[in-house]
């Protein structure tokens, strides 16, 4: 299995205290792949259902943000492939 690649970026390069901190990251992994499952079902007299459909993701990424000051880093946005998290400096 491949490894997830991130890259991350902050709004400025620095901070009032008490200023908000925005870090935005892009990240994707080789291997996750969504997998779709069809189910029909059929009795003894042929007579079908109609198709149902459910899915799933096969490899999910996880984000953790942990800086060495020990802030709280709260997730604002994640659209499966670039993350916003706040903070407060």
């Amino acid at each position: 299995m491949a490894a997830p690649t991130a890259t991350a970026s902050l709004n400025a390069s620095s901070y009032a205290p008490g200023a908000q901190m925005l870090l935005t990251i892009n990240y994707s992994d080789p291997d996750t792949t969504a997998l779709t499952v069809t189910v029909v079902v059929t009795d003894a007299q042929g007579n079908r259902s109609a198709p149902v459909s459910t899915t799933a993701v096969v490899d999910p990424l996880t984000i953790t943000v942990t800086d060495d000051s020990g802030r709280a880093w709260t997730r604002v946005s994640d659209n499966g492939s670039v993350a916003v998290y706040r903070a407060v400096a």
